[in-house]
């Protein structure tokens, strides 16, 4: 700052130092003549009076309020100007590790604004060229690039920890004029092909998280691609939009009340082509006010001491607003906010029907009860919209695990170090064993580990993860749509047709050609999440004093006791205010809800759409695919023709999923010994984890296709003499990872022992007769062969005692 422009508060602040000396001889000292004065400052600052209590109280108060409240302008004063810096700057990615570029999404052939960066580790933690790459893909929901590593203990911090080379996907501020969600989804898969590539050796294909938005871009490009990535972790992603729970998920109304999706193409023609933001961060805004408008800048006053410098640094990504061309906006809100169509197949993009059924890879869900944006029944609701059971999942070769936190918010998924030290770091540690699970649907359950348990040294870090079976009445106990709200919903998508087609005809024109470039600058400028940082920024010339105001309070920094009484009236008056603001949003909450359903429920408005005709389905039912069927089936015969195939691998797989035909939950013990035992075989003969995967899966379907033939096969497949000794001893030592075998796994490994020491085909077969007698049939044993590895039908089992979170 000028010299010239701090001389006035210089000279106040002289003053202030002078008439505070003249209290000195009325200061009260504590008994002892080493004792410092207690009016003055820690930093040998201005003297102060000191009065009895409760005077002093609060006159103490009163000086440690000012002075927060001086350091709380100039946190916010810097935030406007580090604003203004980081726009001056390009916006970069909020990332604290150091990175380069690697491709640049606007010199492919169909440009786009996206980025692949490689992440460089650090000197002191090197990545493993044999472990398989990360890519991170950050949401472009209004903000900037960054959440996914824009501290240590982040998605990219954890990757790096584990020793996986890291990649990480962003995007710059403006879109390429022209660029569609196509374009961008091309460039995506560009840079994760590139990514493989450039680890030919790693053990596996490169694991993707998509973050929030990004979630759902993933899911379609995995559809599209199956065979391009390895497992994807979608963190907070909405895939299901129409879901939720009544009194607890509004915003999906939103929709609704704003008369479907014509108010996201006006806000692009008033951007003049280009969609701000900045609009959609209001949106989230606008579902906590407490925290919005009081909470926030309230916690930062009260601790202005130790938060200012991690507000700054959650600011700076919060406030990096960006853009999206209309026709994104409106593609994303047509489609998936209203149209909710991702889930049902409904998009259909250049003759090809995008079907989530086509993904190949393992698939892990991240959702938190806590979360109001994106609830676990938007996260899980596709399940439901796509399968009727879990054997249909299985047909469909897909694996699907979920994880539920309890109470995270939505931004915390990402940026929570409580979160990456615990949910974030067990995903990066089993990501291996989550894609050598066979096709089924699980949950995942992360417990602290106990040392003392069997097989306690093979796991990393202070958790111990294990997967549950579980079943699509598991998802419905977390509370859902009736097929009334289905049809609500379904009366909203038919409106924002005819909203849209109404703006599109009638209004559209005139507003394109009203709006200019200057104007829609102008527009973006002027939106209050941009002004306000502009308003105390130091473009603001009422902020000039407030830099020498901050450094006199640092310097003669006078915090008051905790145990000061106005300060506990503080925190309760702040406390008030925040309950006040919760209570008008819950009431607001409960009038759009009301609102919603009772314009939506109108059997008027419904049958004016179409959708009130007797028996008709709010949504299309599902309807067989005869050719899947078909192929399915052709695959099965197929797998089944190689009942007398390979070699120890297979062999041990198949006695793998006999011992543990009773057992349910597979915890990563198991898998940590099975990785073990391959890793002690000379490194020519390791298959690589794709190979053991590919492997493990067709013998998970031979068992249930025909157990005792695959069984009687097992000689065919070991060698004679030592192998078949030692076999079930392997066989043993995996399944002892977990704990002592139980009886009826040493009755079934012995089994295999006396199977193995036949050779005359017809005593092989006879044996087996007496083994399987009073067994399942092959038909009805195909959800406990399944269950080998942890899979479960799951009509047998009792509903998950897990409640909806008020």
């Amino acid at each position: 700052m000028d010299d010239r422009r701090q001389q006035p508060f210089a000279e106040w602040l002289s003053a202030w130092n002078a008439a505070a000396s003249l209290f000195a001889p009325f200061a009260i000292r504590p008994e002892g003549s080493g004792a410092p004065h207690p009016a003055r400052g820690a930093a040998g600052g201005p003297l102060m009076p000191v009065f009895p209590n409760p005077v002093q109280q609060a006159v103490d108060y009163g000086v440690d309020a000012m002075q927060r409240w001086f350091l709380l302008l100039d946190v916010l004063r810097r935030r406007g100007d580090q604003f203004i810096e980081h726009a001056k700057q390009g916006k970069p990615p909020v990332l604290t590790f150091p990175h380069e570029v690697v491709m640049d999404g606007r010199t492919l052939t169909r440009p786009c604004n996206y980025v692949l960066l490689h992440i460089l580790p650090g000197p002191d933690a090197p990545t493993d060229p044999v472990k398989r790459p990360f890519v991170i893909v950050d949401p472009r929901a209004g903000h900037g690039p960054g959440i996914g590593g824009f501290k240590p203990d982040s998605q990219i911090g954890a990757a790096l920890k584990a020793g996986h080379p890291c990649y990480f996907i962003g995007f710059f501020p403006d879109p390429v004029p022209g660029q569609t969600l196509a374009d961008v989804g091309m460039a995506e898969a560009a840079f994760i092909e590139h990514v493989g590539n450039l680890h030919p050796h790693a053990d596996g294909k490169p694991c993707v998280i998509g973050n929030c938005q990004a979630g759902w871009a993933v899911m379609a490009l995995s559809a599209v691609r199956p065979d391009l990535m390895g497992p994807i972790i979608i963190a907070g992603s909405p895939l299901s939009y129409w879901a939720g729970v009544k009194g607890q998920n509004p915003m999906r109304y939103l929709g609704g009340l704003y008369g479907g999706a014509w108010l996201a193409a006006l806000a692009g023609d008033l951007g003049n082509g280009r969609f701000d933001g900045a609009h959609l961060v209001g949106n989230f805004e606008k579902l906590d006010p407490a925290n919005t408008y009081w909470k926030k800048t309230y916690n930062l006053y009260a601790s202005i001491d130790t938060e200012a410098a991690r507000y700054l640094e959650f600011e700076k990504w919060w406030g990096g607003f960006f853009l999206l061309n209309g026709e994104e906006i409106e593609t994303i809100t047509d489609d998936l906010f209203v149209g909710n169509k991702l889930a049902s197949g409904g998009i259909i993009k250049n003759g090809r029907r995008l079907d989530l059924r086509n993904i190949k890879s393992p698939i892990l869900i991240f959702a938190s009860f806590g979360d109001n944006i994106t609830p676990p029944q938007q996260a899980l609701g596709w399940i439901l919209d796509l399968y009727d059971t879990v054997e249909e999942i299985r047909s469909r070769e897909q694996t699907i695990v979920y994880n539920l936190h309890h109470d995270i918010g939505h931004l915390g998924i990402f940026v929570s170090s409580r979160v990456a030290k615990r949910e974030t770091a067990e995903f990066v540690e089993n990501i291996d064993l989550i894609d050598l699970l066979p096709p089924g649907l699980y949950e995942m359950i992360i417990q602290p580990k106990d040392p003392d348990a069997p097989g306690a040294d093979l796991i990393a870090g202070g958790y111990m993860t294990r997967f549950e079976p579980r079943t699509l009445d598991d998802i419905r106990d977390l509370g859902g749509n009736t097929p009334e709200d289905d049809r609500r919903f379904a009366t909203v998508a038919r409106v924002s047709e005819i909203n849209k087609g109404l703006y599109e005809t009638f209004a559209r024109p005139a507003i394109r050609d009203a709006v200019t470039e200057p104007l829609a600058e102008w527009l973006r400028l002027t939106n209050p999440a941009r002004a306000q940082h502009y308003l105390f920024s130091h473009l603001n010339p009422f902020m000039a004093p407030v830099e020498a105001l901050a450094r006199w309070a640092r310097d003669n920094r006078r915090p008051v006791d905790a145990e000061n009484p106005y300060l506990k009236a503080q925190a309760m008056v702040s406390q008030g205010i925040a309950q006040s603001l919760d209570h008008w949003r819950d009431r607001r909450d409960a009038a759009v809800e009301r609102l919603f359903l009772s314009v939506y429920d109108s059997p008027l408005l419904q049958a004016l759409v179409g959708l009130a005709a007797p028996g008709e389905p709010p949504r299309a039912p599902h309807v067989r695919d005869e050719a899947f069927e078909a192929l399915f089936e052709k695959r099965m015969e197929e797998i089944k023709g190689r009942i007398a195939e390979g070699g120890l691998l297979e062999a041990l797989f198949r006695v793998l999923i006999y011992a543990r035909r009773r057992e349910g939950a597979l915890d990563e013990r198991v898998f940590q010994m099975l990785r073990k035992v391959r890793d002690e075989r000379d490194v020519a003969e390791r298959p690589s984890l794709d190979r053991v995967r590919e492997v493990f899966r067709e013998q998970v379907f031979l068992m249930q296709l025909d157990e005792p033939a695959a069984l009687a096969a097992l000689p065919k497949l070991v060698g004679k003499g030592q192998q078949r000794k030692e076999l079930p001893a392997v066989a043993e030592r995996i399944l002892a990872a977990s704990g002592p075998l139980t009886a009826d796994q040493r009755a079934r490994l012995h089994q295999v022992e006396t199977l193995l020491a036949l050779e005359d085909g017809a005593e092989i077969e006879a044996r087996l007769r007496v083994l399987t007698l009073g067994e399942q049939s092959s038909t009805t044993a195909a959800a406990a062969a399944a269950a080998a590895i942890g899979t479960g039908t799951g009509r047998g089992r009792a509903p998950a005692n897990r409640k909806v979170k008020p």
